[in-house]
């Protein structure tokens, strides 16, 4: 089977105008090294559109941080996912933890933003991940387990091929704190097994699953080589263009020698 190709993400979370929206991806357009490794950036839905119309052309995917399940409303403030569309956006992320755990977004409410994504031919990104709590209590199998199946429930392995995951161990986001390249494997590894068991071999050898949580240019290679890892959910880090930059072309070049 044929090497997954890398994919680096950015989320901007509530940061940016427009105009910085435009601004960072000017800067960092001509930074990008020429490579077949996926380059999604999130900016907040104000700066969408400007993000896509300044990014048109290069080979960065603008997408959303999240949506609401409904096609349309009595729902003041949401924003659908044919809003996102027309807005520009080509993915977005769906169960951030901050979501779970600030909005009280439940496995359920996410199951339904991911059917309404694929309806309406957006990429979602199910974010997944356990907090220190639930690690502490050796709960990380049974959390991402839960989380898997509830978000994944009645969708087909077809539907699944067009997801891409993201592992974020709430304990490692915001916080400094790095899963080692091994922790982040084995939780990468266990969510490839359940996907083989609950699908099919061949969707979860295809599927991409990205690692979130403090990613910095300094500790990008250790994990990208880790055999499950195929990718990085980065915040803090995506916010300056040469910090992103620097994260995207290290892993370009490891490509290119052929690690990945």
């Amino acid at each position: 089977m044929a090497k997954r190709i890398p994919l680096i993400a950015g989320n901007w979370k509530m940061y940016k105008t427009q105009k910085e929206a435009k601004e960072f991806i000017e800067k960092i357009a001509p930074l990008l090294e020429k490579s077949d490794i996926s380059v999604y950036l999130a900016p907040p839905y104000t700066a969408i559109y400007a993000a896509a119309a300044t990014a048109k052309g290069s080979h960065i995917v603008i997408g959303a941080q999240n949506m609401n399940a409904e096609k349309e409303g009595a729902f003041t403030g949401e924003v659908s996912a044919d809003m996102l569309k027309d807005a520009g956006a080509g993915f977005v992320l769906i169960g951030h933890s901050e979501r779970r755990q600030l909005f009280h977004e439940t496995d359920l409410v996410i199951n339904e933003k991911i059917k309404s994504a694929l309806n309406s031919k957006l990429v979602p990104v199910l974010c997944i991940g356990e907090t220190q709590e639930e690690r502490d209590k050796n709960q990380m199998e049974a959390v991402l387990t839960r989380q898997l199946e509830e978000a994944l429930r009645g969708l087909s392995s077809e539907e699944l091929k067009k997801i891409i995951i993201a592992y974020e161990p709430v304990w490692a986001i915001g916080t400094g704190l790095t899963a080692t390249p091994e922790i982040a494997e084995d939780a990468h590894r266990f969510c490839r097994e359940l996907l083989a068991k609950r699908f099919d071999q061949d969707v979860a050898q295809t599927i991409l699953i990205l690692y979130g949580g403090s990613v910095k240019p300094e500790t990008i290679e250790k994990l990208i080589k880790m055999e499950n890892i195929d990718g990085a959910l980065i915040g803090g880090a995506s916010l300056q263009p040469e910090t992103f930059a620097q994260i995207v072309n290290h892993v370009t070049k490891l490509r290119k020698e052929g690690h990945l």
